[in-house]
């Protein structure tokens, strides 16, 4: 026999026992009170139902139709709903039932678009006994948990009374309270505490696990106890509720009031005539604008197109607020706007001169600049190009050209840009779209002919947005940037009255079209003198002015700057002094308040306790055959570079490189061997020598990477050093050189001589054809040098070793 078969028989012989008890005791009990003890189950997961309720419930008719299609069924029509632990009711197995339910007689059932809508009468509490069936329909046997009867006692009284004075709380609070108490009050009275403990509970918006607490609990006063806590729980809570939307509301009412208000003022002003509204204004403000400007015949053309489209449109679409952005960039340009140039070259002089001291070479150049300007009556369609190690005053050179001129001046960063849209700007096609950097520095300017320093534009960058390098070309070019077409404004705006100074480190990494536009002024590093004075006249008065202390508090006297600048500030520029003086103003600044004396005097042995250690030290002066001292440069300035041969063992010939050495040098170590080698006997040298030989080149600081055309000549000069096994004379040089010992030029000269100068070495070998290059040094920097100029390698082997003659 299977599951089902039975549970029919079970319902039919329930049914039958139903249908006798009615028939023997008719008149004695209510027909909704005699319930079957066999009866299918729907399980809920969302909260339990008490007994005295009318329920509607929502179900997947995929699940449960076989379940309320075998209760209708029968005569009875009651279902069994209880509590189930899990998520879903759909997922329900027999253990996650609660042992607790309540009896409902099922009222009405429909069927829609795959749910059906079931009106239960909950009836009675039941406690599971027997399973019969343990998957849908679900059924099991059950005992009845009858109320309390009788007349209700004082104590349960009180408690019924604080249940209706809480509920008499509630009411105000929500109003759908009001509705619930009125259908309860229908069926049931005040008098009867079981119902209002349960219609109480169904109130509130407690767990599903507390109110099946309330549905186990059958004793009256126990359940009236647990029914008055969850109560009191959804009055606090609804008084919270209360509260916060109360603060809404008086928020949100006070807003409005004074929206109201505020239109009502505004359209008060429009009748008298006093104020337009916002569109209006705008335009207006526009318009007034435009009047102090002198747009093109396209741009004028395109202001009038988007202030006409401006007046349809509402004022909150996001059109709008795009239309009314462009119109303001464009009336804030200027259009027309020139400021008028102070040409003047004794003034220009002046400001160069009180701005910067030394850089006779560089400030010669921008003069020549000037006059030319002079001469054209306008500077126009020029770039400059400062080129020099970090720290020299190239950004504060920039800044002097726009004070002798008179212009306004705008510095930005190209370093690391990579956003072609940073140049050219970016298309309307976005809410968050702006102009490029340069019509932004324009704006700011306010003129059309600023002074726009482009800081950085060796380290500008290229990715997949685009070529920021290649964008440039336009915006610099003066055959091309007086129709600079910006991608936002999608307008020609005239560049060429723009006068650009950029500032570089090198300009290796510059691309050759960008380079080829530009007028190139190089800026060398500082000798010891000219920092000494740069110290004393600039950078220690500022310092000073900065810690807000009086111009004499502190004292650093001649001999310390010196000491300053050979132990903590070698290189190139003057950045680094500037932070030491820093360091020791602030020192001192501290000393002030200390009480110490005033003035504080800094000597040269104070500045270990002021900076620490020295950060440079004499370079050691490595000697012995085969070292040799050559002349390098690097982004950071001139610097000197010891280079340094030893020969390892006679068993076989060969050479080795170390140093960190990159392609350029390893081709000139190979190229200086060559030559040695194949004219030994020539150069003084014993052939045999390196017939066995296998020697080691080695350029200390090998954790620092060294390449360029400039160190064939020292390599060849070590090598022949130790093949002739003679130190060479404390000399410096430079120079490349070819396979059959011609001598090339190098680049750098000014910058390789200050680190000689800086090295205390005052013999200097140059390539023959830089000779142009080194009278072009100013004199104070050749002042005391002896320089040897060679054609050939066979010229300079002389000077390199005591008692030769040349």
């Amino acid at each position: 026999m299977s599951d089902n078969d039975s549970l029919h028989e079970h319902l039919e012989a329930d049914a039958q026992e139903d249908n006798d008890l009615n028939e023997s005791e008719v008149g004695l009990t209510p027909a909704k009170a005699v319930l079957p003890a066999l009866i299918h189950l729907l399980p809920v997961a969302s909260r339990p139902f008490f007994p005295g309720q009318a329920v509607p419930l929502l179900m997947d008719a995929a699940h449960w139709s076989e379940t309320l299609k075998a209760v209708g069924e029968t005569e009875h029509k009651i279902l069994g709903v209880v509590l189930v632990g899990c998520e879903t009711a759909e997922e329900a197995t027999p253990s996650d039932f609660y042992r607790i339910g309540t009896a409902c007689r099922v009222h009405r059932v429909h069927e829609q678009k795959g749910h059906m809508q079931v009106l239960v009468e909950c009836l009675q509490r039941f406690r599971l006994q027997k399973w019969v069936a343990n998957r849908p329909p679900f059924a099991a046997c059950v005992d009845y948990l009858p109320e309390p009867s009788g007349r209700p006692d004082d104590q349960v009284k009180a408690y019924a009374m604080a249940v209706i004075n809480t509920i008499k709380e509630l009411l105000p609070l929500n109003p759908l309270y009001v509705e619930e108490l009125k259908m309860f009050l229908d069926r049931f009275g005040p008098e009867d505490p079981s119902h209002l403990a349960d219609f109480a509970a169904s109130l509130t918006t407690s767990t599903k696990e507390q109110l099946q607490e309330v549905l186990e609990t059958v004793p009256l006063l126990p359940r009236m106890e647990k029914v008055l806590v969850v109560l009191n729980n959804e009055l606090e809570l609804a008084r919270a509720q209360q509260k916060i939307r109360r603060t809404v509301e008086e928020r949100m009412q006070k807003q409005q009031r004074e929206f109201f208000l505020r239109e009502q003022l505004k359209v008060i002003q429009k009748e008298l005539g006093i104020a337009k509204d916002d569109r209006t204004a705008e335009i207006d403000k526009f318009r007034e604008r435009m009047k102090a400007l002198t747009l093109t015949e396209e741009a004028q053309k395109r202001v009038d197109e988007e202030l006409e489209k401006m007046a349809i449109l509402e004022t909150g679409s996001p059109e709008y607020s795009v239309t009314r952005n462009y119109l303001d960039w464009i009336t804030l340009l200027p259009w027309g706007k020139h400021s008028k140039d102070k040409l003047d070259l004794k003034r220009a002089r002046r400001i160069l001169d009180r701005d910067h001291y030394g850089l006779e070479d560089v400030k010669t150049r921008i003069l020549e600049f000037l006059a030319v300007g002079i001469h054209k009556g306008e500077i126009a369609g020029a770039i400059v190009l400062l080129v020099g190690p970090p720290g020299v005053g190239k950004t504060s050179i920039g800044r002097s050209i726009a004070d002798t001129l008179g212009r306004r001046f705008y510095r930005f960063s190209v370093g690391g840009i990579r956003d072609e849209a940073e140049i050219k700007g970016h298309r309307r096609t976005y809410i968050g779209a702006m102009p490029g950097k340069f019509i932004q520095a324009v704006k700011d300017a306010g003129t059309a002919n600023p002074v726009i320093m482009l800081d950085e534009i060796d380290k500008i960058g290229a990715s997949y947005r685009g070529d920021p390098a290649s964008a440039l070309l336009e915006v610099l070019d003066p055959e091309q940037n007086v129709d600079f077409l910006d991608h936002y404004l999608d307008l020609r705006f005239d560049l060429s009255k723009v006068l650009f100074v950029c500032t570089a480190n090198q300009t290796d990494t510059i691309p050759g079209p960008l380079l080829d536009r530009m007028e190139v002024i190089q800026l060398s590093g500082y000798i010891a003198e000219e920092k000494l004075q740069i110290a004393r006249r600039y950078l220690l008065p500022r310092q000073i002015a900065r810690a807000g202390l009086a111009r004499d508090a502190i004292k650093v006297n001649v001999a310390t700057l010196r000491a300053l600048i050979e132990g903590y500030a070698r290189d190139a520029g003057v950045r680094r002094l500037e932070k030491q003086l820093g360091k020791i103003v602030r020192k001192g600044a501290v000393k002030l308040l200390e009480d110490a004396p005033v003035p504080i005097q800094v000597g040269p042995a104070d500045l270990k306790d002021y900076l620490g250690s020295p950060v440079f030290r004499d370079e050691r002066k490595l000697s012995g055959p085969g070292v040799v001292t050559g002349l390098a440069w690097t982004a950071m300035g001139g610097a000197t570079l010891s280079i340094e041969a030893v020969r390892i063992h006679t068993l076989g010939r060969g050479y080795k490189l170390t140093g960190q050495l990159g392609d350029v040098m390893k081709e000139s170590a190979d190229i200086a061997y060559g030559y040695v080698v194949s004219r030994a006997a020539a150069l003084g040298a014993d052939p045999e020598f390196f017939e066995k030989a296998f020697i080691h080149l080695h350029v200390p600081a090998g954790a620092t990477r060294k390449d360029g055309p400039s160190a064939g000549v020292t390599m060849a000069s070590a090598l022949l050093s130790l093949a002739r096994n003679q130190p060479v004379r404390r000399i410096a040089m430079t120079g490349e050189i070819t396979l059959t010992g011609e001598v090339f030029p190098v680049g750098g000269i000014r910058e390789k001589l200050i680190a000689a100068r800086r090295a205390g070495i005052k013999e200097i070998i140059l390539p023959a054809d830089n000779a142009g290059e080194f009278d072009e040094v100013p004199e104070h920097i050749r002042k005391g040098l002896t320089i040897h100029f060679a054609t050939r390698f066979e010229d300079l082997v002389p000077r390199l070793f005591r008692g030769e003659k040349g």
